[in-house]
């Protein structure tokens, strides 16, 4: 389910993304009204789902801003969305394969070294770019030195976002937030890193640090 799941979100997510303007606007407002869907069905704090719900909107905006901003920061949000997914995905076949010692009492299933496969993974998203998906003639380079940089602070802003919703699931007792999408859970259980580092992706643009 998990795999089937993925094959279907992932590529559409990309097609809306892709097409921008109001299709995009549309699809963040279906997730923004679902993820307050869960919000509401699950949190009984008030400023929990405040937090919460903060994030979700900023991150939501920032998509939108970067999408919409030019090509450099359409470019900039491929390349979060695609480390995202690479730093979920290396910190879950790192900790599979070494099975290192737990991280935190939070999420039991992160290891270090699920933290390490997190940061392998998302500098392979920088050869990604650079050879499949960002064309020659954009006069863009995400081999240079200060994007390896970027990388890592990415993926460590991403594992931050996805422990952040995971204490604040283990203070409900909880193990997903919905079941909307089968094998992964709810909308904050698949985009909790994404919501964070793609506000940080906005911040470091803005302030002509990714450059």
């Amino acid at each position: 389910k998990r795999t089937l799941t993925s094959l279907i979100i992932f590529p559409l997510s990309i097609f809306f993304i892709f097409q921008g303007g109001n299709l995009l606007l549309l699809f963040l407002l279906v997730i923004f009204f679902l993820g307050n869907y869960e919000l509401f069905a699950v949190f009984k704090k008030k400023g929990t789902i405040f937090f919460l719900d903060l994030i979700l909107i900023l991150a939501l905006f920032s998509i939108y801003y970067l999408r919409e901003e030019n090509l450099f920061s359409f470019y900039v949000l491929i390349w979060v969305i695609i480390l995202g997914v690479l730093s979920d995905i290396g910190g879950y076949a790192f900790g599979k394969i070494f099975k290192w010692k737990r991280l935190t009492k939070i999420s039991p299933k992160k290891t270090f070294s699920g933290v390490l496969g997190s940061f392998v993974f998302s500098l392979f998203s920088l050869f990604l770019m650079e050879k499949f998906i960002v064309p020659d003639t954009i006069g863009i380079s995400f081999l240079e030195p200060n994007f390896f940089f970027l990388a890592i602070i990415f993926s460590l802003m991403t594992q931050i976002g996805d422990l952040t919703i995971s204490y604040f699931k283990r203070l409900e007792k909880i193990k997903d937030m919905g079941k909307i999408l089968p094998g992964h859970g709810g909308i904050f259980d698949r985009i909790d890193g994404l919501m964070f580092v793609v506000v940080l992706a906005l911040i470091l643009y803005k302030f002509n640090v990714i450059m």
